[in-house]
């Protein structure tokens, strides 16, 4: 079979930075092997830019992708989530079309696997048909125990329908402000060693949620009929109230974690080392902004060693699914943080979180997408 090699200005395996060496591949994408020029032999391609593995996207909601440009940006979490229901109420005919496109744009800014939330199967077909690797987090919002036999029933039945497409499902938490107490403990109780994922601390409202049982999370409770917040009050953070539920080796995506404490994160990592849980912090900066115009505080992640991930959110949420995209903010914003550690949080962090053995780095035998990030930082997938 013909070999591929490809010398770059730089080489990110996955892991770190190779300087001065040659990626060799076939030409179906598995990976050879990474050498020296003298150890290449001929038919070296020569190529302006940074090579990286394929991205992995940590979370994304690829069934919202027909509200591009329809919710508003900058009103806070809760006024998000009530002009999410509500523009989900409304029909769009070109729902498909747009979950297509979307799917299309994620191929083309290098993303190779994506952890999913589905509250549907509107994605299913376009994803059974995609050359993306997918771990779908059908995602439980229940607020009432009474609702929950009906709830995982329907809920089971999404799962059953991706798993009937090849497409690898999970029951997944939406967030604590939206899961009661019952149905947590179903959700330990089904999920043991599984992948799962769940929104943490997007707004401080949610803390407050917790600790007083007030705030403005009300508002959205009064939108759904309750006249007090449904949940009981614990005079704790949320993540501290919602986390002791998870006890059967979980590995769990906690997602933006924009107003996450000092006290939260070793709150965390004693419980996980307790009950085997394995944590993993997803970042989508460009949604935090968008949302809530704060970023979350990810030098406080890195001072405690936390794994770290990235994700795009979605369309509704973001002008684009494009993990580079959400790299360029960090680096942005937390410019002292290096190129090589987010690429890393980006590649190997992310396919190693959803074990997903042959993406994330530039090793031999596996098949994890080649990207070009050009001098002008547009990016172009190779393979």
């Amino acid at each position: 079979m013909p070999l591929i090699k490809l010398q770059a200005d730089r080489l990110f395996n996955g892991y770190g930075f190779v300087e001065n060496h040659v990626l060799v591949l076939r030409d179906n994408g598995v990976i050879e092997a990474i050498v020296p020029p003298d150890e290449a032999g001929e038919g070296v391609e020569k190529i302006e830019g940074l090579l990286v593995p394929g991205f992995i996207n940590c979370h994304c909601h690829l069934e919202l992708s027909h509200l591009k440009n329809v919710i508003e940006p900058g009103k806070g979490l809760v006024e998000f989530l009530m002009a999410v229901i509500n523009a989900r109420k409304k029909t769009y005919p070109r729902k498909e079309e747009a979950i297509h496109t979307a799917s299309e744009e994620l191929c083309r800014y290098g993303v190779v696997g994506v952890a999913d939330i589905c509250n549907t199967t509107d994605a299913a077909t376009v994803k059974a048909n995609s050359p993306i690797k997918w771990h779908s987090l059908i995602e439980v919002l229940n607020l009432s125990d009474e609702t929950l036999e009906t709830r995982l029933i329907n809920l089971n039945g999404i799962k059953k329908e991706h798993i009937e497409m090849r497409l690898p499902a999970v029951l997944a938490p939406h967030a604590p402000y939206s899961i009661s107490g019952a149905t947590f403990k179903a959700i330990n109780e089904v999920t043991t060693g599984a992948i799962i994922s769940i929104h943490n601390q997007e707004t401080a409202a949610e803390d407050e949620l917790y600790k007083t049982g007030r705030g403005d999370f009300l508002k959205l409770y009064n939108m759904m009929g309750y006249t007090a917040s449904p949940l009981a009050v614990s005079g704790k953070s949320s993540l501290q109230t919602w986390l002791p539920n998870f006890t059967n080796g979980q590995t769990i995506l906690l997602v933006h974690n924009t107003f996450i404490g000092e006290d939260d994160i070793c709150f965390a990592k004693a419980h996980a080392a307790r009950y085997g849980l394995t944590l993993v912090y997803c970042l989508c900066p460009n949604a935090n902004l968008y949302v809530e115009n704060r970023l979350p505080p990810v030098d406080m992640l890195v001072k405690h060693d936390c794994t770290i991930v990235l994700g795009t959110d979605s369309l509704s949420s973001n002008g684009q699914l494009s993990i580079w995209s959400e790299i360029e903010t960090i680096c942005k914003y937390f410019p002292h943080l290096s190129l090589e550690m987010i690429l890393k949080w980006a590649t190997s962090n992310g396919a190693d979180a959803l074990r997903w053995n042959g993406l994330g780095t530039f090793e031999r035998g596996k098949k994890p997408g080649v990207i070009l990030i050009k001098n002008d930082f547009s990016i172009t997938r190779l393979i």
